[in-house]
């Protein structure tokens, strides 16, 4: 067998925003047909590296040869027309556009001078099949989930009939059938010859749909490997320059706690049926269930977010009526929603302005002016509290990475004095490091006895962190699992209704 051909190789390549030099001379070839994981920690440059290949961002310096050739990628339109599609990791659909609208937005087909609707509906059906994800393609994107939203943007990308396709953590959302079904599309698409680049945190994941990784740390290239040579571990100790034992700390065991909330036969339209659970003081409760099972819309329904048609909701022992956001903040609730972009942070305010967002009026007005030194020093303390690094406090958050945007959303919440905290995918495209911080605080919370609960598609994530797992399957509860029954086997069976064989 002769020499595997190269057809992205990237050479020297070297970013700087502002003077400050976020690539650095990073070079390293991807091979016709192979699927090339690329990790790092955010903040290590994967992100900017990728928008370079698909031309959203320009290279300081450094050469990019596509085929052998050396070629410049000046924008986005450039990049399609050279075969170069991508997966963005926040998505960049159009809320008032249908599905297939938005499909086939910048690749409309035509009927001569007309827009050939009947064949773009068709082509998004077909694609979207093709994922498991039968979507009604004249639905408007502000009605899906985040999932949903994932699935169409992975579709989008896929009718480009791209020859390099860059996938930006496309899995965070997705339950892992839906990640299987995902691997096994990758896995048709390399046996047609395509070319694919695979960002995630999921080690586990990179070690089995991907040939070889690639691993930055700091902007610069630290190894490029075949994953028969790697482990989870050796694969996070590239990433992080030092060893990395165990992610989860120790799990914190609420028998005999007393319930600080109880939720009875609580329905929500057509999408929750009579949910019932408890949630003990002090204990970090799971969420479990495919995508769809009606996980998020009972915490909004909790929340006041969604309109509660009957059940009650009592807390420490007092049935209480919430029929908004603020109800739910009075009565000690926390909530922070899985969109991060959509529904959470505001990214054009910097950290004081978005912690102190739900809290202002109870903590920083006075005499109707916002006490702007008060607001810093608790800016402040949550800083140093989750690590956030940031070059200023007084930065925009679209300038930060996934983690530390989510470590300022956190900062909010417990700025409300929550009792009870409600986290919806709350690792959601960050790194392990910023994972790990993540775990520890939500069990430091725990430990000062305020109670979580964690709603996630990460199985390990569930595994990890609870002693106590309800699972969720088509808006019902399915089960709830204690201590030793919290397997993968058990999780898998009440969520799909399906016995392992």
């Amino acid at each position: 067998m002769g020499e595997p051909t190269i057809l992205l190789d990237l050479e020297g390549i070297v970013k700087e925003f502002s003077s400050v030099r976020v690539l650095d001379r990073v070079s390293f070839g991807i091979q016709a047909g192979e699927i090339m994981g690329l990790i790092g920690e955010n903040g290590a440059g994967k992100s900017t590296l990728i928008k370079i290949i698909s031309g959203i961002y320009q290279k300081t310096d450094g050469v990019i040869r596509l085929g052998g050739k050396t070629t410049e990628i000046p924008d986005y339109i450039t990049a399609k027309k050279l075969g170069i599609g991508i997966v963005p990791q926040e998505f960049n659909l159009i809320n008032y556009l249908t599905v297939y609208e938005n499909i086939f937005l910048g690749s409309e087909l035509h009927k001569g001078l007309l827009l050939d609707k009947a064949s773009m509906r068709s082509e998004a059906g077909a694609q979207l099949k093709m994922l498991k994800m039968p979507l009604d393609v004249n639905k408007h994107v502000s009605e899906l989930s985040v999932a949903e939203k994932q699935m169409v943007e992975i579709a989008k990308a896929m009718i480009l009939d791209a020859r390099i396709l860059i996938f930006d953590e496309p899995t965070t959302t997705l339950t892992a059938v839906e990640v299987q079904t995902l691997f096994d599309l990758m896995r048709k698409l390399k046996q047609k010859g395509v070319t694919m680049i695979f960002v995630s945190h999921k080690l586990q994941e990179i070690l089995t749909i991907c040939d070889r990784v690639t691993v930055l740390r700091d902007g610069k290239l630290v190894s490029v490997d075949r994953v028969e040579d790697l482990t989870t571990q050796t694969l996070a100790k590239k990433m992080v320059g030092r060893d990395f034992n165990q992610v989860f700390p120790d799990k914190i065991d609420s028998t005999g706690k007393s319930n600080i909330l109880e939720v009875e036969n609580l329905s929500s339209g057509s999408v929750i049926k009579d949910i019932s659970f408890t949630l003990r003081k002090g204990e970090i409760l799971g969420f479990a269930g495919l995508v769809g099972a009606g996980r998020t819309e009972t915490m909004e329904a909790l929340m006041g977010l969604r309109k509660a048609e009957k059940g009650s909701v009592r807390i420490q022992g007092k049935t209480v009526k919430i029929r908004s956001t603020k109800d739910a903040v009075a009565h000690g609730l926390g909530y922070i929603s899985e969109d991060r972009q959509g529904k959470g942070i505001v990214m054009n305010y910097d950290i004081p302005k978005n912690i102190s967002l739900i809290s202002l009026k109870e903590k920083y007005l006075k005499r109707g002016l916002i006490d702007k030194a008060k607001e810093d020093e608790a800016s402040e303390h949550y800083i140093k509290e989750f690590r956030i690094v940031a070059a200023s406090k007084k930065s925009q958050l679209r300038f930060f990475s996934g983690g530390n945007q989510q470590k300022v959303y956190l900062s909010r919440w417990m700025d409300t004095d929550p009792s009870i905290l409600i986290l919806d995918e709350p690792t959601r495209g960050i790194d392990i490091n910023s994972k790990k911080e993540i775990y520890e605080f939500i069990h430091r919370l725990a430990e000062a006895e305020i109670s979580c609960i964690i709603i996630s598609s990460e199985m390990e994530e569930i595994i990890g962190m609870c002693n106590r797992v309800y699972v969720m399957r088509e808006g019902r509860m399915a089960g709830c699992l204690e201590k030793e029954q919290v397997t993968e086997e058990n999780i898998v069976f009440q969520a799909t209704g399906i016995k392992k064989v």
